[in-house]
């Protein structure tokens, strides 16, 4: 990006318009995050009642690899980002060709293989857990019996623990990949998990980089469920080896926009990283209310090319991640979905509710989160228990 396209300005005769392929909760926030800096927005998205798009000035609804949808986004943005890592790569290197687009194509399609993505993490010297490609019958056979029990996952299209199949034998491991119909996969070593934890950077087009705080997480069922952020959440040293090692990935991708990676946390003390995200990130959302930025301005910022600041984190907080098994399925009247508790939430100090616009619930869909926030952690975590008895969330 040669310029800043700055908030308020005119582009090519029209107010200065960033858009997002896709219409999710997280386009839905950085739409948000766009329009208070005084920016007009455009979301290409194939769903009428998305919720980026209903929120959006523009809203293109067609495929991501639509031609015409894909030119009348350009027609109308100076600037494109992605808010989930798999919008088809082509299209946004279609989109690239004639704009600036941050994350650039060649990032995403690294997040997007997860054989790819460990193969970058290795050349960045980041430490990742014991694995093998499994692409055909002969790797399958070559796999050492030191990499069982593991997990195998598809490199494509796998998250929120999708696509994944825990085996202990090699005959398991046989019928898991059949189960998966035999299309690419990595076979990871399970190791003795102590915790898990996430660090989010942005980064501009010149090389400038900034940092959040190291986020403690809790995962039930491949779901992230709790995210813990203040001093001491994580040990120090690990907290300092997770931002380097994140500052590294995204150095080595030559990154634009916001990124974030996950680790685990192993007994003993041993930091190895699990995955990225080429995108702000579910573990992130307490920024919206425990820090002087949030992860999505910053990623407003890195797509316009507005300089980047060190944020700060000016309160202790924990996310709780609001699930559709939240809703019960009918009222005792039948008339359909009912509420949870907000108003007794709500009640509780330093509670803030965040819904996603979402027109139905169903278990295991990302409805919303609950970013706490106080004076202390003890403090927080205090109201954050209260408020995960009130919702029906299983205590942390």
């Amino acid at each position: 990006m040669s310029r800043a396209v700055l908030p308020g300005a005119m582009v090519n005769g029209q107010p200065a318009t960033l858009g997002v392929m896709g219409g999710g909760q997280l386009g839905r926030m950085f739409v948000h995050a766009a329009q208070a800096m005084g920016y007009f927005t455009a979301v290409l998205d194939p769903d009428a009642a998305s919720p980026a798009g209903l929120v959006s000035h523009h809203h293109i609804q067609t495929d991501y690899l639509d031609e015409q949808g894909l030119a009348q986004l350009m027609q109308r943005c100076a600037a494109i980002t992605t808010e989930f890592e798999n919008v088809p790569a082509p299209a946004l290197m279609t989109l690239g060709a004639h704009r600036p687009v941050a994350p650039a194509a060649e990032s995403v399609a690294i997040a997007q293989d997860r054989a790819a993505e460990k193969a970058h993490f290795v050349r960045c010297g980041v430490p990742v857990a014991p694995h093998a490609v499994i692409e055909t019958a002969a790797q399958l056979a070559a796999v050492g019996d030191d990499l069982l029990p593991g997990i195998l996952k598809t490199s494509r299209m796998g998250y929120d623990g999708k696509g994944q199949i825990r085996v202990k034998t090699r005959e398991a491991l046989a019928a898991a990949w059949a189960e998966l119909k035999n299309v690419p996969c990595v076979l990871e070593k399970m190791l003795p998990l102590q915790a898990e934890c996430s660090v989010i950077v942005a980064r501009g087009a010149d090389g400038q980089m900034v940092n959040f705080p190291v986020q403690l997480n809790l995962h039930r069922d491949g779901i992230l469920a709790v995210t813990s952020v203040y001093e001491g959440a994580v040990p120090a040293d690990e907290a300092a080896q997770a931002v380097a090692a994140t500052r590294a990935i995204a150095e080595g991708l030559n990154y634009v926009g916001v990124l974030c990676v996950e680790f685990f946390l192993l007994e003993g003390g041993q930091l190895v990283v699990n995955e990225m995200a080429p995108r702000p990130h579910n573990s992130g959302h307490y920024t919206m209310n425990a820090c002087d930025q949030s992860q999505f301005e910053l990623q407003v910022r890195t797509l316009a090319g507005l300089p980047l600041t060190q944020p700060r984190q000016h309160s202790p907080a924990i996310m709780l991640n609001l699930l559709g098994d939240l809703w019960p399925e009918v009222t005792p009247t039948g008339k359909g979905p009912t509420s949870p508790a907000w108003a007794q939430v709500l009640a509780l100090p330093g509670t803030h509710l965040h819904l996603y616009g979402k027109l139905s619930a169903r278990p295991g869909r990302k409805m919303g989160h609950l970013n706490i926030t106080g004076a202390s952690p003890e403090a927080v975590r205090a109201t954050a228990l209260q408020a995960a008895a009130l919702l029906g969330i299983e205590a942390f």
